[in-house]
């Protein structure tokens, strides 16, 4: 999981403006830098204040950025937390991942942080989102389980079934359930509210495809990425499609929906 974070850092954090949103199209691309050098910010969501939140994994802080490119940084009350996944909750905070510091932490948007510990240890808290329940839902990479936990910081465990599945990216389904990427089997695992694991889905490919992100789509079904270079869908019923990537080592990792997305079919 180092390495693959190691590929993914970047000195600088990258917005990108356009002066047509009416027409879908990117004008311009500013880029903003970070001002923690080396910060090596990683995930990002809109918060319910209309600014970007983000996370720094190697400088424990998060970060908030306006449209108009004004940064401001929180640091995290734990050293060394490394933290990771960021979502909006439904209670209009952010919630996020600490890898290292095995908490999950909530920042308000007046930049007050509030740490949860995650019962395993060491376990890996890797990404987050809302679950269709009013909790939060998370995947613990490296203790094979998926979290959740509530606005009160109530927080429970649930294994899944497949051994060192490295389960990374989570999302909300149009079915009620929660869907997680298990990168290091190549599958895509479900998980009702009660935090029972009905399925674990194999990706149809050559090899391991390693799923990470996840996201529900504006067709009713989930879309992922495939790091070693594709982009795969899978229905609530469990078909799996692939689509490669026609650049050779493209290596996507997050995805979400788009704002020319289609409503979903009723």
């Amino acid at each position: 999981m180092q390495t693959l974070i190691a590929k993914l850092w970047q000195a600088a954090f990258v917005l990108g403006l356009t002066a047509a949103a009416s027409a879908n199209t990117w004008s311009n691309i500013n880029t903003y830098p970070v001002p923690t050098a080396g910060s090596y910010p990683f995930w990002i969501v809109t918060g319910a204040d209309g600014a970007l939140w983000f996370t720094e994994y190697a400088s424990d802080k998060i970060g908030r950025i306006t449209i108009s490119g004004t940064i401001s940084e929180y640091p995290v009350p734990t050293a060394g937390s490394a933290p990771y996944g960021i979502a909006a909750g439904p209670d209009g905070a952010l919630w996020f991942t600490e890898y290292d510091g095995n908490n999950i932490g909530r920042i308000t948007t007046a930049g007050v942080i509030t740490e949860y510990p995650v019962p395993t240890a060491n376990s890996g808290a890797n990404l987050i989102a809302a679950g269709p329940d009013g909790a939060l839902w998370f995947t613990e990479y490296t203790a094979n389980k998926i979290g959740r936990i509530t606005t009160a910081g109530v927080v429970t465990e649930y294994p899944v079934p497949t051994a060192a599945a490295g389960c990374a990216g989570i999302a909300t389904g149009l079915d009620g359930a929660l869907w997680f990427t298990e990168y290091s089997i190549n599958k895509i695992g479900r998980i009702t509210t009660a935090g029972v694991v009905t399925a674990e889905y194999l990706i149809p490919t050559a090899q391991n495809s390693e799923p990470f992100g996840i996201t529900a789509g504006p067709d009713g079904a989930l879309w992922f990425t495939e790091y070693l270079g594709g982009i795969g869908r899978i229905t609530t019923g469990g078909v799996v499609t692939d689509y490669p990537i026609p650049t050779v080592g493209s290596q996507p990792f997050g995805i979400t929906m788009g704002p020319d997305a289609s409503p979903p079919p009723e």
